[in-house]
């Protein structure tokens, strides 16, 4: 399902629940009751929703930063495979060979066996580390002193990182402890101002539905942000893609 339309219909229960909401208290409550709570519920509901709305915010900005960070991370990762399957050309031809055969492998089992595991949530074959120290071995293995030679020494350390930052990224997720925290305001926010009376039902029915919508859509961008390779704003394997697509070229 698009995430546009996941997101619609998340905001369209919303909407009907407050609306059924609004219904049953207009019906069944007092309005003067409703209205001799005014000022009283509003000094507690602007504490409450001014304390759900600094949470949410802080929460939906880390998951931003995280998926900038893990797309950062995505390119350097491929940046360095790259670097070091060029820094082959000056190796003897047999583990220049080995090295770049190694490198094409590695960024073939990053974006089709990887990504897709990250995307669903789960852990990664261990396939992905064990090409890693081959290619360290491979590079290890040639004691050529040459600059050129020298010089996939650094990449591959910033290679190595570059995995771990994305594989430990993958595997966050915003803590139990403060998506109850997020679902327990959002609705102490959305049920309380039913404490107030005053509006016409109209009037009380748009506020009540604006607000429910804004709080589930803020939600709902936190739930899709969370996963930054699986969720609405994924990070996708591109890098991998054209790291590949430079190697055929380099050969060429």
């Amino acid at each position: 399902m698009s995430v546009y339309l996941e997101g619609l219909l998340w905001v369209l229960a919303a909407s009907v629940f407050a609306v059924g909401l609004t219904v049953a208290i207009r019906r069944f409550g007092s309005a003067e009751l409703r209205e001799a709570n005014n000022d009283a519920a509003g000094k507690v509901f602007s504490i409450v929703g001014g304390l759900s709305a600094v949470l949410i915010a802080f929460v939906l900005i880390a998951q931003f930063d995280g998926i900038t960070s893990a797309r950062a991370s995505t390119a350097r990762e491929a940046d360095n495979l790259v670097a070091v399957y060029w820094a082959a050309d000056s190796r003897p031809a047999a583990v220049r060979a080995q090295i770049q055969e190694l490198c094409q492998s590695y960024a073939k089992e990053v974006a089709d066996e990887e990504w897709p595991a990250m995307a669903r949530g789960e852990s990664v074959s261990a396939r992905g580390g064990e090409l890693l120290d081959k290619l360290h071995a491979a590079i290890a293995s040639d004691t050529t002193t040459s600059v050129q030679a020298q010089a996939a020494t650094d990449p591959m350390l910033e290679l190595y990182m570059a995995r771990q930052d994305r594989l430990e990224r993958a595997a966050e997720r915003v803590n139990p402890v403060v998506w109850l925290a997020l679902i327990i305001g959002a609705l102490i926010s959305i049920l309380f101002p039913h404490l107030f009376g005053g509006p016409k039902f109209a009037a009380h029915a748009i506020i009540m539905v604006t607000l429910s919508a804004t709080m589930v859509l803020l939600l709902f961008a936190i739930y899709q942000l969370q996963n930054p390779f699986g969720g609405g704003a994924r990070v996708t394997p591109e890098a991998f893609r054209l790291a590949l697509d430079r190697f055929g070229s380099h050969l060429g």
